[in-house]
């Protein structure tokens, strides 16, 4: 996982941990090295000292200046995000790095089969490894790692967690509902929570009041979907453990997600046949909320369609990303958009919306989506277009060698005749000459005139 837009994330994030103000207490790099860099020597030591360790296994910066640079912005957040982990009292948590070149021995110890991908973050806790594919920013990377080291199951216990659990939509959650902690239905759903976690958000309840408003009987869980109101009954209860990690797995790609710093290139790496449906909407203009109710009726009339998931990206949450987007995607990103963009170079086609004045009823986004998916809409018909532009220019420019050509070949004419025509004139004159020649000249003179006749023939 490569971090493509590690720079642009990582100035964002400093821009938003160290304004310095008293009053929000923003934390400042106060210039202490907590971040360890990790070889054959020490690792297994430093592994020791903490609880949690988070570690980046990143490309060897070599002797590129530019490199060399954004390797030491990626270490300055690592080090700010550090600083705010050592004052974390529940668990001690370690940051540090590996050279993909360099310690690369030190990586297939520790991770096996999964540090094989460098400019990756791996974070290590009791017996797993998770995997981080968000930005490399401080702020993000901090909370990713809270997340992580809270319980897998969260227990919804009173009508105000409750309140807090509908207010999720955003992400995909499940809830169950059973008998009580020692229940076996509930350590088979809390073993598979730990699968996903903290990826997919797990909820439960052992509370029959709580069961009731979520309509749950025992033993039952509800799967939702981002940005669905009605939830999925897992089938078969009660569930082993496998049964629900194969549904969930089945499951989990979203038909509306969307993409937040925490999360993007886990969506970004997740297309769909080499494709992705982006959605750009700024959910507080009254224009992309609209559209966003749009693009929810949408996926939830299409949920069941596995080859169907749009990204929605708010534009808000990526300020620095604009102008790159818009010039990539060549749009205007100040009124909604939707296109199909390629995963791999980028190319894109986007649907013409008038810049936000006219936007798409479900039924005609709909029919947009439909010829997106059958093909009919394909970002790889931009290179088509450039290629046949690419052979009009060769046919203009075969067009001018042929037309230069047939000037070359006038003008040679032209100079061939004017030849022609001196030589004429010259053997006229030649002629008159021995003419005269005749009338002085004796009979041998004649002889001579005449072998200089045949001279001149032969010329």
């Amino acid at each position: 996982m490569k971090w493509t837009w590690v720079l642009v994330a990582v100035l964002l994030s400093f821009g938003g941990l160290s304004l310095g103000k008293d009053s929000l207490d923003f934390p400042e790099y106060d210039g202490k090295d907590r971040v360890h860099h990790l070889s054959a020597k020490n690792y297994k030591s430093v592994m020791k000292k903490y609880d949690v360790m988070v570690l980046y296994y990143h490309d060897h910066p070599g002797s590129s200046r530019v490199a060399q640079r954004q390797f030491e912005i990626e270490e300055l957040a690592l080090e700010l995000a550090a600083q705010v982990l050592d004052e974390f009292d529940d668990e001690d948590v370690g940051v540090g790095l590996i050279d993909a070149k360099l310690d690369k021995a030190v990586a297939k110890k520790l991770g096996k089969d999964s540090l094989e991908e460098s400019d990756s973050i791996f974070i290590f806790t009791d017996d797993e490894v998770i995997e981080y594919d968000g930005e490399l920013a401080a702020d993000t990377l901090v909370e990713f790692i809270y997340d992580v080291l809270e319980d897998p199951v969260e227990i919804i216990d009173n009508s105000k967690e409750l309140k807090g659990f509908e207010n999720i939509e955003e992400d995909i959650k499940l809830v169950g509902y059973f008998k009580s902690h020692k229940s076996e239905h509930f350590e088979a759903y809390a073993d598979a929570a730990e699968e996903f976690h903290p990826h997919i958000k797990f909820f439960a309840t052992f509370n029959p009041k709580v069961a009731k408003a979520l309509e749950l009987k025992l033993n039952e869980v509800d799967f939702y979907e981002p940005f669905m109101d009605d939830p999925v009954v897992i089938p078969g209860k009660p569930y082993t453990e496998e049964e629900l990690v194969d549904f969930i797995e089945d499951n989990d790609r979203p038909t509306l997600r969307k993409l937040q710093p925490h999360n993007m290139y886990e969506i970004w790496d997740d297309d769909v046949d080499g494709e992705h449906i982006i959605a750009f909407a700024e959910e507080s203009d009254p224009d992309g909320y609209e559209f966003l109710e749009i693009l929810k009726q949408v996926a939830e009339d299409n949920t069941d369609n596995p080859d169907l998931s749009i990204v929605w990206i708010d534009p808000d949450d990526f300020p620095l990303l604009l102008p790159h987007w818009e010039k990539t995607f060549g749009i205007d990103l100040s009124s909604p958009q939707i296109g199909v963009v390629d995963a791999d170079d980028a190319d894109s086609v986007w649907l013409d919306m008038d810049d936000g004045e006219d936007l798409p009823s479900v039924d005609e986004l709909e029919d947009w989506i439909e010829d997106a998916l059958s093909g009919e809409i394909d970002p790889d018909d931009d290179d088509d277009d450039d290629d046949d532009d690419d052979d009009d220019d060769d046919d203009d420019d075969d067009d001018d060698d042929d037309d230069d050509d047939d000037d070359d070949d006038d003008d040679d004419d032209d100079d061939d005749d004017d030849d022609d025509d001196d030589d004429d004139d010259d053997d006229d004159d030649d002629d008159d000459d021995d003419d005269d020649d005749d009338d002085d000249d004796d009979d041998d003179d004649d002889d001579d005139d005449d072998d200089d006749d045949d001279d001149d023939d032969d010329y």
